[in-house]
C-alpha cells in the first residue's frame, strides 16, 4: 500500500483567529475562506457579547469583517474600552475595507489602529491576500515571542553593569586605604604603647611614683622594658600586620583580575549611551504633541506619537519606550485609565509614566499617582521643568 504520509502541519494552522463582524453571512464567508488553512477559526457577530467572545478565545489575529472602516474602528474601540483583558494578550489585528476607503485603511494602519489591511469588499480575485495578512501577522506575533530584548532593556541593563563596576572598583579602593589605616593604626599604636612604657620605667627609675618603692636596678628595669616592647608587644604588633598582609596581597590580585571585566562594562555602557531612549508621547492634541516633541528636539531621544490610550496601547504591543509622557484627558481612553492599564502589563510596570494635565487639581494627580505614574506636567509646559523630569525619570 502506497499511502502517502500527512506532512506535519505547520504551528500557525493552530493558531486562533476571531472574525468580527455585524452581519453573519459576512463572517461565515470570511470564516470558511480561513479554514483554508487555519484550524481554530471563531465568529463573532452580537456587539452585546463583543467583549466576551474576544475574552473566552484570546485570538491571536482579530479580524473586522465589517463593511465600513467607521464601523471596524468603532468596534474595536469598544473592545479597549470595556475589555480589561485586551491590552494583557498579544493580538495582530486585520480590518477589511472596500475599495473607496483603502487609503483611510492606509492611514489608519500607519497610525497603528490596526496592524495590517485587506481590500475585500466587493470580493475580489485576490482572495489569498487575507490568507497572507493573517500569515504575516502570526509570523509577526512569533518574532516578539521568541525575541531577545529590546534595545532599551539591553542599554539599560549595560548601563547598570557599569555601575556595578564602578561600585566595585570603589568599594576595592576603600577596602584598600581601611588596611592601610589599619596597619598606620597598629604602628602607631606600638609606638604609644613603647613611649608609655618607657615613660614607666622613668618614673620608677627616679622613684616619682607615688606608693612604689624605688627600683635600685634601673638599668636591668630598661633592659626588660626593650626585650618586653621587641619580643612580646612588638612581636604580637607584627603578627597582626603579617595577618592582614594576605588581605591586602588579595585585593591588590583582585583588583588586577577584574579590571578587564570593568573595562569591558565601561565600553557596553559607551555602546548604550549611543541607543537613545524612547519616549512615547500620547496626547490627542496635535498641536501639544508638536509643542512637546520641540521642546525635545534639542536632546538624544527618539519619539513615538499616539492620538490616545487605544491607539497608545496597540503601540506598546509591538515596541516598548523607555518613558511615556501621557494626557491625562482624550476622548477614546483617558490617560488614568491607559495608564492604570499598562500598569497591569508585567513588560511595561517599570516604564515611568508622566502624566501631562491642564490641570493641577489634587484629584487629578492623586488619581494619577494612583494609577502609577510616576511624575506629572501641568501645562503649558516650561521647557527646563520638563527636561528635568524626563531626565530624571530615565535616569532616577
Amino acid at each position: 500500500m502506497n499511502a502517502e504520509r500527512a506532512s506535519p502541519k505547520p504551528v500557525e494552522a493552530r493558531a486562533k483567529i476571531l472574525v468580527a463582524s455585524d452581519n453573519l453571512s459576512d463572517a461565515v464567508l470570511v470564516r470558511k475562506l480561513l479554514m483554508q488553512e487555519f484550524e481554530l477559526v471563531f465568529v463573532s457577530t452580537n456587539q452585546v457579547l463583543a467583549v466576551k467572545d474576544f475574552e473566552s478565545h484570546v485570538p491571536d489575529v482579530l479580524v473586522l469583517a465589517f463593511n465600513t472602516l467607521a464601523k471596524a474602528e468603532r468596534y474595536y474601540l469598544g473592545l479597549y474600552r470595556l475589555s480589561g483583558k485586551i491590552h494583557l494578550h498579544p493580538h495582530r489585528t486585520v480590518v477589511l475595507c472596500n475599495m473607496d476607503e483603502v487609503s483611510q485603511a492606509y492611514q489608519a494602519c500607519r497610525k497603528q489602529y490596526f496592524d495590517d489591511y485587506v481590500q475585500f469588499w466587493p470580493m475580489t480575485n485576490d482572495a489569498p491576500r487575507l490568507l497572507m495578512s493573517v500569515h504575516h501577522s502570526l509570523r509577526g506575533l512569533m518574532a516578539i515571542s521568541e525575541g531577545g530584548p529590546s534595545a532599551a532593556e539591553f542599554a539599560a541593563q549595560a548601563r547598570r553593569l557599569a555601575e556595578l563596576g564602578s561600585m566595585l572598583d570603589q568599594h576595592v579602593a576603600q577596602g584598600s586605604q581601611k588596611i592601610d589605616m589599619a596597619n598606620r593604626a597598629m604602628a602607631q599604636a606600638e609606638q604609644d604603647i613603647g613611649a608609655a612604657l618607657d615613660g614607666f620605667s622613668s618614673k620608677l627609675a627616679q622613684g616619682s611614683l607615688p606608693g612604689v618603692s624605688r627600683i635600685n636596678d634601673v638599668t636591668g628595669l630598661e633592659q626588660e622594658i626593650k626585650r618586653l616592647k621587641q619580643e612580646e608587644i612588638g612581636q604580637r604588633f607584627r603578627k597582626v600586620a603579617e595577618s592582614v598582609q594576605p588581605i591586602k596581597q588579595w585585593t591588590d590580585d583582585f583588583r588586577k583580575e577584574f579590571e578587564p571585566h570593568v573595562a569591558s562594562a565601561r565600553t557596553l555602557n559607551a555602546m548604550a549611551d549611543a541607543i537613545r531612549p524612547m519616549i512615547l508621547i500620547v496626547d490627542d492634541d496635535d498641536f501639544q504633541s508638536k509643542l512637546v516633541s520641540k521642546l525635545l528636539a534639542a536632546e538624544n531621544y527618539r519619539l513615538v506619537f499616539a492620538s490616545g490610550g487605544v491607539e497608545a496601547l496597540n503601540v506598546l504591543r509591538k515596541m516598548q519606550p523607555d518613558l511615556i509622557l501621557m494626557d491625562i484627558m482624550m476622548p477614546d481612553l483617558d490617560g488614568i485609565e491607559t495608564t492604570r492599564r499598562l500598569k497591569t502589563m508585567p513588560q511595561y510596570a517599570l516604564v515611568p509614566v508622566i502624566m501631562l494635565t491642564g490641570k493641577s487639581e489634587g484629584a487629578a494627580v492623586r488619581d494619577s499617582i494612583k494609577a502609577g505614574a510616576a511624575d506629572f506636567i501641568v501645562k503649558p509646559f516650561d521647557r527646563d521643568t520638563l527636561l528635568a523630569k524626563v531626565t530624571h525619570a530615565l535616569h532616577p
